[in-house]
């Protein structure tokens, strides 16, 4: 079976010499520099705070099922997000595989949302850093699998310098050591990003194998309330979920439906 994540990730590098040439990394740096005095909503602090922890994901296509809701607009379904309770959303912004760009990150915050955005994408390099905070991202996801332990410790303090959280995602036991650099949140990734297998066991048996205090979120194949009830015995206060709503025809009211139950 091919490699999905070695795939994404070779095309992820030359998109963003693509976007390099757009625009330069010194007048991006310069935009971004005059935006620094403004503060985005924290996604831990968020976590923390909530009684149900839900990160609704706006997905509108995958490379395992293709699209999910081509007409899904970013300035309608995360402000429903908000308004049907949801802690904090996530965007997916890679455009090739998911659908999504950087546009759909500004276009919920002209919308009215006023909760933590997480950036989710591949990053593989500092100037995505600051393609994320321009747009208006608190946070951006880190993935153990696609960067080294020095590139993801680095990139981890370039966020932290531009204002925004980090979460650092792993998925097997051997990646359990990026946890070391102590990011703001430790993220679980139920789905195996090479075969796109999902499996929410992942979630439960690495859990006690994580550092206790941290604010860990478990990713990927969550669609049951009892599920994210026993995940939050189990020690997580973030549930990221995307397709178990976006697959509705009305995401927001799926979500209001879903945390009802919870």
């Amino acid at each position: 079976m091919q490699d999905i994540l070695q795939e994404i990730v070779a095309y992820k590098r030359v998109e963003v010499e693509r976007s390099r040439r757009l625009v330069a990394p010194r007048e991006l740096y310069r935009r971004v520099e005059a935006m620094l005095d403004k503060q985005v909503p924290s996604l831990a602090g968020a976590l923390v705070a909530s009684v149900t922890g839900i990160i609704a994901e706006f997905k509108r296509k995958s490379p395992s099922k293709g699209w999910i809701k081509e007409e899904g607009r970013a300035e309608e379904i995360p402000l429903s997000y908000e308004q049907n309770g949801a802690a904090a959303l996530s965007i997916l912004t890679d455009e090739h595989f998911f659908g999504g760009c950087d546009a759909f990150v500004a276009a919920a915050r002209q919308s009215g949302v006023r909760i933590p955005i997480l950036y989710k994408n591949f990053i593989v390099d500092e100037y995505q850093l600051f393609q994320a905070r321009e747009c208006g991202a608190s946070a951006v996801l880190l993935i153990a699998a696609v960067l080294g332990r020095q590139e993801c410790r680095t990139l981890q303090h370039t966020a932290h310098e531009l204002g925004m959280e980090v979460l650092l995602e792993m998925h097997a036991e051997r990646e359990l050591e990026y946890a070391e650099q102590e990011p703001d949140m430790c993220g679980v990734n139920n789905r195996n990003l090479g075969s796109f297998v999902t499996d929410v066991e992942t979630s439960f048996r690495l859990a006690s194998l994580l550092p206790a205090d941290a604010v860990k979120v478990s990713e990927s194949g969550l669609s049951m309330p009892e599920t994210v009830r026993a995940l939050r015995m189990a020690g997580y206060r973030g549930f990221l979920m995307g397709e178990a709503f976006m697959k509705t025809e009305q995401p927001g009211a799926s979500l209001g439906e879903f945390i009802s139950r919870l």
